[in-house]
């Protein structure tokens, strides 16, 4: 009876709020977690609760730069299609100022003091009522003296047999550039081809000098001559056998020219279906292409159209490509072996707010 009261008293005595407030108690877990504010040591403090934590410069993750383009290697062994020596500036009428052409064309000369000549006879060897044209000297090179030049004199005769004689070509065997100006390219054919000027041309190449021209003066520079149709420049392939050809300084190729402001993006396609071997070569105005050798770079405001036949194309694809300013492209290997940034177009395309970088073929 004693045990059973000890035990109802001890048991009221527990349930008491003061006597369980008095007794010990174990203490609580310790966080691992540092409080706002605070971190471990050595380490920056953690942020308060619900904002994310920065990382480090150093640890943030680095977009790698983009490397540059890369630059393969020129074919090897003698030429096929530009000169051994010297330059062709082929260019694709229009405007040139501000490209740096005409400049670089009075570089590769060797300068402003050296000898120029300039060859106007694509302006027409013969008026309209038949009579024969003649062109003044001080006119043709009056724009030439302009640029600075020293010693540039005007190259020019309607008749083949003067162009074959040695009193007409003794300035032309001193030149060191020669220019083509625009016109119709059939006019410079007939005052020239199978002569002796001819041959100096080529000889003033193999002296390591340069040789110029501008839409007439750029399609006379090919083998093929594109658009030497008397009856009009709308005719792509002549059906006169003696306006066929150029002077092949850049051989195994067909040139046109002013493709942007014309329309003419296209019209290659038809000659090189006939002609395969062939290189097609479209020039926008104020563009040109230097050649040396087997290779040349786009130079100037716009683009070039490549036709090259033994590139593969898909069938929703027409069979060019382009190219742009700073471009190097081999036409031996038919490849390109270096990049441009294009001079007109910038490096990127907005669309829709993203950045969009042009492939090298869709520029």
């Amino acid at each position: 009876m004693r045990r059973r009261l000890f035990a109802i008293s001890l048991a009221l005595l527990l349930s008491s709020p003061a006597v369980f407030a008095a007794m010990p108690q174990a203490p609580p877990p310790q966080s691992t977690t540092p409080p706002a504010g605070q971190g471990r040591p050595g380490q920056p403090p953690a942020p308060p609760a619900g904002q994310r934590q920065a990382r480090p410069a150093a640890e943030q993750p680095q977009t790698p730069a983009r490397p540059p383009a890369p630059t393969l290697p020129a074919s090897e062994g003698p030429p096929e299609y530009g000169p051994a020596k010297g330059t062709l500036v082929i260019v694709g009428g229009g405007a040139t100022e501000g490209t740096g052409i005409v400049e670089k064309f009075i570089a590769l000369a060797g300068g402003p003091e050296k000898k120029f000549i300039v060859v106007p006879t694509a302006g027409g060897n013969k008026n309209a009522d038949g009579t024969v044209r003649e062109y003044k000297e001080e006119q043709v090179v009056a724009s030439w003296l302009k640029r600075g030049l020293k010693n540039v004199k005007m190259l020019h005769t309607h008749d083949p047999k003067v162009a074959d004689t040695e009193e007409f070509v003794k300035d032309l065997r001193q030149a060191d550039a020669v220019w083509f100006d625009g016109g119709r390219q059939w006019n410079i054919v007939d005052s020239y081809a199978n002569t002796l000027t001819v041959k100096e041309f080529h000889k003033v190449l193999e002296r390591g000098g340069v040789i110029g021209g501008s839409s007439a003066g750029a399609t006379i520079q090919g083998d093929y001559l594109v658009r030497g149709a008397i009856a009009g420049p709308n005719i792509m392939m002549t059906p006169e056998k003696e306006h066929e050809h150029g002077f092949v300084f850049l051989r195994r190729s067909a040139i046109d020219q002013h493709i942007n402001t014309r329309m003419r993006w296209d019209d290659l396609i038809e000659v090189i279906q006939k002609m395969p071997t062939l290189l097609g070569i479209g020039l926008s105005e104020g563009t040109a292409i230097i050649v040396k050798g087997d290779t040349f770079e786009v130079m100037g405001k716009w683009k070039v159209a490549v036709h090259d036949n033994t590139r593969l194309y898909q069938p929703w694809e027409k069979p060019y490509f382009v190219l742009s300013a700073g471009d190097v492209y081999d036409m031996k290997a038919r490849r390109v072996i270096k990049l441009g940034i294009g001079s007109t177009t910038p490096p990127s395309r907005r669309s829709g707010g993203t950045t969009v970088t042009p492939t090298p073929f869709a520029r």
